[in-house]
């Protein structure tokens, strides 16, 4: 996933699968384990995929694309599943190398509209299809849902893609029941995007979306973009007084010192109160599987504060 400055921090049948909640659940007891079939299966089409979230889904149904944009991004952001060491870098999302593209011989592009202005270029190499997870309607999930059985039906993993979708929905039931003492106070979700700034994610996120479905309420009611998403001073913060706040790793130059220098930082009624989390990185624009680690990760640390609180 390669955004422009402004959207990257550094700043997904006709007969669903039927699955027990222990079958489904069992998916994550890896953390993304693939789903591949030992058996013997027809040659599936050469998939370049320039979208990160799209990519993360095609590994959950295990299939290998032959190339990504921008690896260092997947492993700074993405995380898990681990990127097979073959996958090859085509370079960034919007200046893809074009003459490694060729070479690759992809028998489809998969897109994102982010990046509709270079669709004409891809087009010469080999045909394009857009798939949008994030768009000005929101609801993400839904459409991380559709994207997984679309993904399923152009590789014919139909079975896998619903056992992904189960699987996710079953485990947001089991955190739901877990965290159900702790979902009375609201949460802020942040990134910092410098030692000032943050980028609070509320309506039309992937993060509102577990929010929904795990029981929490967000702390950041504001109007977001369609990337669902508010960039504010940390001053902004001070909206809800009761609020925990969780800060997605890593953290830009300089950051680190507003958690234990700034005034302004340690007037917030979540550091005066203790209620901070620290997470490990997610894919704020991803998928299924991006839902899925983001409700591990954050149940896990509501469970560690809980247990020290």
């Amino acid at each position: 996933m390669q955004r422009d400055r402004e959207l990257q921090p550094r700043a997904m049948p006709d007969h669903p699968c039927r699955m027990t909640r222990r079958q489904a659940l069992g998916l994550f007891t890896l953390p993304f384990a693939g789903m591949a079939s030992a058996t013997a299966e027809p040659r599936r089409p050469r998939i370049v995929c320039l979208d990160d979230g799209l990519a993360e889904t095609l590994l959950m149904l295990g299939v290998t694309p032959v190339a990504i944009a921008d690896r260092q991004v997947w492993e700074t952001w993405v995380v898990e599943p681990p990127l097979p060491a073959d996958i090859a870098d085509v370079g960034t999302l919007l200046e893809p190398n074009l003459e490694l593209l060729q070479q690759l011989k992809p028998d489809i592009i998969l897109s994102v509209p982010y990046i509709d202005g270079i669709k004409p270029l891809l087009e010469r190499v080999a045909p394009v299809t857009t798939i949008g997870l994030y768009t000005e309607a929101g609801q993400p999930y839904r459409r991380a849902v559709e994207a997984t059985r679309q993904l399923a039906r152009l590789v014919g993993k139909e079975s896998e893609g619903e056992a992904l979708i189960a699987a996710t929905d079953a485990y947001f039931s089991e955190v739901r029941q877990q965290l159900a003492p702790l979902s009375a106070q609201p949460i802020y979700v942040v990134s910092f995007m410098d030692p000032r700034n943050v980028r609070v994610y509320g309506k039309k996120s992937l993060f509102q979306e577990v929010f929904d479905r795990i029981g929490l309420s967000n702390a950041w009611t504001g109007e977001t973009n369609y990337w669902g998403f508010s960039t504010v001073g940390i001053e902004g913060l001070a909206t809800a007084s009761d609020a925990r706040l969780a800060y997605l790793e890593p953290l830009p130059e300089g950051a680190g010192g507003t958690l234990t220098e700034s005034p302004v930082w340690n007037a917030m009624p979540f550091v005066r109160n203790r209620s901070i989390m620290r997470l490990p990185a997610v894919l704020m624009f991803g998928a299924l599987p991006s839902a899925t680690r983001f409700a591990r990760v954050l149940a896990s640390a509501l469970s560690a504060e809980a247990a020290h609180g």
